[in-house]
């Protein structure tokens, strides 16, 4: 097998080298959530990790690793003796994107556990990651229920299994990472809590560091095995020192003083819920341990902050990540109680280094343009009230771009019949979680059993089958997977006018407002989104389908007006767009946002094309919604007109919300009215 690249040889990267090992030291810091752009060392990094962990003891033959010293009583393979076991290194286990429930948490024999009365059970990979570390790539594309899963047997230290009343408990402790890229969507709030740590990485924009990195990686490359042997003795070191803070760890005291730091601390910045206040204690009692420390002082209550907080902040997808450090300085400052407990005036500059590799190797503070979203909000023009639009880009005939009202919750537009995408939370769909519906015969592995009907199946050829104790006589053609329906989420995309009969700034900033409350919905929901504009000549496909719902509010909010409306390139855009997605994702229905009031100027017959180019969504059965964005006395209703033509269903920028008069709830109505 490969050497793994060396953890001490990573370059750069401090605040997530620290955040690791703060974990290696107390696991119960609860894991760390690594965000940043692709091709950063993330997973380099954790997959490094492990060599540094010690080894562990465990007892021989047990699949569930347990500890020869304290083994679990309830573990499937036990009871086991205390006494001598075997040492083995620490795994690092990875859970793949679209890994099953039971290849999480593993899986029991249904078949024997209704014949024989066994817990015939299969270990997943919960139980091969206990005491080692679990590594989820692009965990924010992980469906949401394994999420929980993960989430919840971090929290609790043990996996359970249950089917049809048959269970299975084992422990499961480990050190979670997960990493994910925030251009391929985001993770909810209350998942994003769960994690302890959370660390913002981005490549350096230092030419040396950048040539350090080529140099080491080419090397590693060239010969991983003389590569690691280069960084052996630094390994060692760092390994030795993971060890001596784990064992002074119980040691350190966290005092009254870095207490009300850290409660101050918490309360300024508001994050919810006393999840927080808990991890930066342990964080700060790490870092003092792995200083070599046996007091917190108010230089580890900052960094726990840094390490803490941020994630815990965000209130929706549209918040950028970051903690405000002025501010922290002064609530820490206030808060300095006068015992010496965290107090000593310490701004986080002296003292021990608590760095990884020796000087130059902490945490410290991030580097101000470490974060992807650094400068969003001062990059986006805007223009004087009550002026003339300042221009940012803006062509010839164009407006520069409006600024978005403030967002609503938004009614529910849900595609009609039942599908069978990727889990959500807008549209009908039949998924492995969800209300019983009724049972079939399974296809591959069962997975959810249907019990009445699995009996249903069996009974009438019990005596055939010679039975005579009081078990049933089950055979595999007997069982049946039970048939469920939840929710999905889909592709939503939207169709936004952006010509000059919408470049009114008080009617584009209620479009804007109405689109963002959608990609809201959308991000609450688990929808993937996409975005296409048409103005002047043509449109352009001003965002791909992705996960990302924060990125698709960044292009709205720079999307100049301006110019025609040619509304059929808009629309055939659209269809192209869908036609590929289909290709990628065949089970992910779409939905079709036209934002417009329906005008269609430029070249010949306007009108007439975007009327054909609308017929080709309602020929492919597309479900489709118009928002209405005429205003004024006299209204022509085009938009309901073309709403005609897609075969769908036309709202106002009123009905959209929620909780206007007419905001009821509503269907997409366009298969229901092409089956009439």
């Amino acid at each position: 097998m490969t050497d793994p690249f060396p953890f001490t040889a990573v370059v750069g990267q401090d605040d997530l080298r620290l955040a690791l090992l703060l974990n290696a030291v107390s696991p119960a810091v609860g894991g760390v959530l690594v965000r940043g752009e692709k091709g950063t060392a993330k997973s380099t990094a954790v997959r490094a990790l492990s060599a540094l962990l010690p080894e562990v003891a465990v007892v021989p033959g047990c699949r569930f690793s347990c500890d020869p010293a304290a083994p679990d009583p309830s573990c499937p393979d036990g009871p086991h003796e205390t006494g001598p076991g075997t040492e083995r290194p620490a795994r690092m286990v990875e859970l793949p994107v679209g890994a099953s429930e039971d290849r999480l948490v593993g899986a029991l024999d249904i078949e024997r556990a209704l014949a024989e009365g066994v817990k015939a059970f299969e270990p997943g990979l919960l139980a091969d990651a206990h005491r080692g570390i679990l590594y989820v790539d692009e965990v924010n594309l992980l469906h949401d229920h394994l999420v929980d899963l993960l989430l919840d047997a971090a929290a609790m230290g043990a996996s359970y299994v249950e089917r049809e009343g048959v269970s299975v408990r084992h422990a499961a402790r480990f050190l979670l990472v997960g990493t994910m890229n925030p251009e391929e969507g985001e993770l909810r709030p209350q998942l994003l809590d769960r994690f302890g740590l959370t660390v913002e990485v981005a490549a350096s924009r230092e030419p040396e560091q950048r040539v350090e990195v080529v140099r080491r990686r080419l090397a590693y490359d060239d010969d991983p095995a003389g590569f690691a042997a280069r960084w052996a003795g630094e390994e060692a070191a760092v390994r030795q020192r993971v060890v001596a803070a784990r064992e002074l760890l119980p040691q350190v005291r966290l005092g009254d003083g870095a207490l009300r730091q850290i409660a101050a601390t918490c309360a300024a910045f508001e994050v919810d819920g006393m999840r927080a206040d808990i991890v930066m204690a342990r964080t700060a009692t790490a870092l003092a341990a792995w200083a070599g420390r046996t007091d917190v002082l108010a230089e580890d209550v900052r960094q726990a902050a840094l390490l803490a907080l941020p994630h815990r902040r965000r209130r929706n997808p549209f918040d950028a990540p970051g903690l405000d450090e002025d501010k922290l300085d002064e609530t820490l400052e206030q808060s300095a109680g006068n015992d010496g407990d965290g107090g000593d005036g310490n701004d986080g500059d002296g003292g021990d280094d608590p760095g990884p590799g020796g000087p130059g190797g902490g945490g410290g503070q991030p580097e101000p343009d470490a974060g992807p979203h650094d400068g969003d909000t001062a990059a986006r023009p805007e223009a004087a009230d009550g002026g003339e639009p300042q221009p940012s880009g803006a062509g010839p005939g164009e407006q520069s771009p409006a600024r978005a009202a403030e967002p609503f919750k938004a009614r529910v537009l849900s595609v009609p019949g039942i599908g069978e995408g990727a889990a959500g939370r807008r549209s009908r769909a039949r998924t492995e979680h969800g209300r019983t519906t009724g049972s079939r015969r399974p296809r591959g592995t069962l997975t959810k059993l249907h019990l009445a009907a699995t009996v249903q199946a069996a009974a009438p050829h019990q005596r055939a089958r010679g039975r005579s104790g009081p078990g049933l006589v089950i055979r595999r053609d007997d069982l049946r997977q039970a048939a469920r329906e939840g929710r999905e989420g889909n592709l939503v995309l939207f169709v936004v006018d952006a010509s000059g009969s919408m470049a009114a700034r008080q009617r584009m900033s209620a479009v804007k407002g109405a689109v963002l409350s959608l990609l809201l919905d959308a991000y609450q929901r688990r929808d993937k989104v996409g975005l296409v504009t048409f103005r002047g000549s043509g449109a352009e496909v001003a965002l791909p389908p992705t996960s990302s719902v924060d990125a698709a509010a960044v292009r709205l909010e720079s999307l100049p007006t301006g110019g025609r409306t040619p509304l059929a390139a808009g629309l055939l855009r659209a269809h192209e767009v869908l036609r590929v997605e289909r290709l990628r994702d065949a089970a992910r229905r779409a939905l079709v946002v036209v934002v417009t009031d329906g005008r269609a100027t430029g070249g010949t017959e306007p009108v007439a094309l975007a009327e054909r180019a609308a017929r080709l969504f309602a020929a492919d059965g597309i479900a489709s919604v118009v928002v209405d964005c005429e205003s004024g006395p006299v209204r022509l209703g085009l938009a309901g007109r073309l709403a005609g033509e897609l075969g769908g269903t036309a709202v106002t920028l009123e009905e959209l919300r929620a909780d206007s008069i007419a905001g009821l709830v509503r269907d997409v109505q366009g298969t229901s009215r092409r089956a009439a």
